[in-house]
């Protein structure tokens, strides 16, 4: 049977759940990812030498790492040849890209260092969202940014995210869509703290500062997310999950939740339901943390499903600003890419897919025992069918054909790279 007779065939079967797939597949097809740069080269970038500091560590040495912004680029490029529908490329400020001799700090970037990226957005139809990079950086050596003791320390990265936000707008102004501006800061102490008031209390006045620049907030979306704990500041972090929710809901801006930044026993998609109660739009960074924020290739796991169903049967497609955030040098990159965006993507299918009024129904009248029996017999249903028909109708490779391609761009273009 072809792609096309398989998908009619599953298009009855959960027609008699009340799921229209043809539906599906437009819905789904109109779902952007923001798929994060920085998987290509390991969150170095490309405005300084050295390496990852201030809780963030990539692990692997996989050849081919994209090391200028044209291999970049052409890595970016393919990785979207392979991977169905229209998505974002989330930017870090560290991709910077300078005119020959010229450099400047952090504090001092300006949007025309992103006027190339911008070249190739609307050369490849791409929009971007967008991250302050406060870390890899000597101003970032004691793990303290925005709530640095040190005032000259706390007003360069103050300037670093008004200029963040400047570069935001740029941006937003250019492709014609909102850019969202999402803050996190690696901020912490590897040991009990004798203080855990006046980090947090800084780190508010940073916050306050830094919003109160003027910008189009139809424009920027910004985003404060939160974290545990990370490398070197195992005992405290200043952007709890406490303190991130409590400032975004105060101060009118969005809470971002990664689902890699909470405790083992925490899961993001039981959060979703009750931050949508709350809030106009919630912004995720999907990741898979194994034992810790250890940010491994997103997988078609039950958490990525669970995610995806709560986005979905909650009617929020419009209220979630969806990213990806994980980098793993370990294997082919691209392949990387490719393989975390089909998943969350197969993940949204998946929900899309289930007859989500009818288990809400089943689950309000009482009849549990139904619910349970839909619920497991829905995982048998033909959805990889509906899955290679979405590919099949946006030009991809279906199933597994799409890793000829990144192995061939491996044999003639990674390998080939100094």
């Amino acid at each position: 049977m072809t792609v096309k007779e398989k998908y009619e065939s599953a298009k009855e079967q959960y027609g008699k759940l009340g799921v229209d797939t043809d539906e599906v597949l437009e819905t789904l097809k109109n779902i952007p990812i923001s798929m994060h740069c920085w998987q290509g080269d390991d969150v170095i970038g490309f405005d300084h030498d050295g390496p990852l500091t201030g809780g963030i560590q990539t692990t692997g040495n996989y050849p081919g790492k994209a090391s200028t912004p044209e291999e970049l680029m052409a890595d970016i490029e393919k990785a979207f040849s392979l991977i169905p529908g229209k998505h974002k490329v989330n930017l870090h400020a560290c991709y910077a890209i300078f005119e020959e001799g010229e450099r400047v700090d952090r504090d001092k970037l300006e949007p025309k260092h992103f006027a190339k990226w911008v070249e190739f957005g609307k050369k490849n139809g791409i929009a971007f969202d967008f991250n302050p990079t406060c870390f890899s950086h000597p101003m970032a050596e004691d793990s303290l940014t925005l709530s640095s003791p040190d005032e000259k320390v706390r007003k360069f990265w103050v300037d670093h995210c008004k200029a963040c936000i400047r570069i935001s707008e740029y941006l937003a102004t250019e492709q014609g869509s909102p850019c969202a501006m999402n803050i996190w800061i690696p901020d912490g102490m590897k040991d009990v703290p004798a203080d855990r008031l006046g980090p947090r209390a800084r780190f508010k006045k940073s916050l306050d500062e830094i919003l109160a620049i003027p910008y189009d907030k139809e424009k920027v979306l910004v985003c404060l997310e939160s974290k545990v704990f990370g490398i070197g500041m195992e005992s405290y972090t200043v952007g709890s999950s406490e303190f991130t929710i409590s400032y975004a809901a105060k101060n009118g801006i969005i809470s971002l939740l990664d689902n890699g930044h909470y405790h083992p026993t925490e899961v993001v998609s039981d959060k979703i339901p009750s931050m949508l109660l709350f809030n106009d739009k919630i912004a995720l960074h999907v990741t898979r943390g194994v034992r810790w924020d250890s940010d491994h290739v997103v997988l078609l796991d039950d958490e990525t499903k669970e995610i995806a169903k709560e986005i979905v049967r909650n009617d929020a497609i419009d209220r979630v600003l969806l990213a990806l955030d994980y980098f793993d040098a370990s294997i082919n990159r691209i392949a990387a890419w490719v393989i975390g965006m089909r998943n969350m993507q197969k993940a949204l299918l998946y929900a899309l897919l289930s007859p989500n009024k009818k288990l809400k129904e089943l689950q309000d009248e009482g009849r549990f025992t139904e619910l349970m029996m839909q619920q497991e017999e829905i995982k048998t249903y033909p959805f990889g069918d509906v899955w290679n028909q979405f590919c099949e109708m946006n030009g991809v490779p279906v199933g597994e054909s799409w890793f000829a391609d990144v192995k061939e761009y491996e044999e003639n273009v990674l390998l080939k790279r100094n």
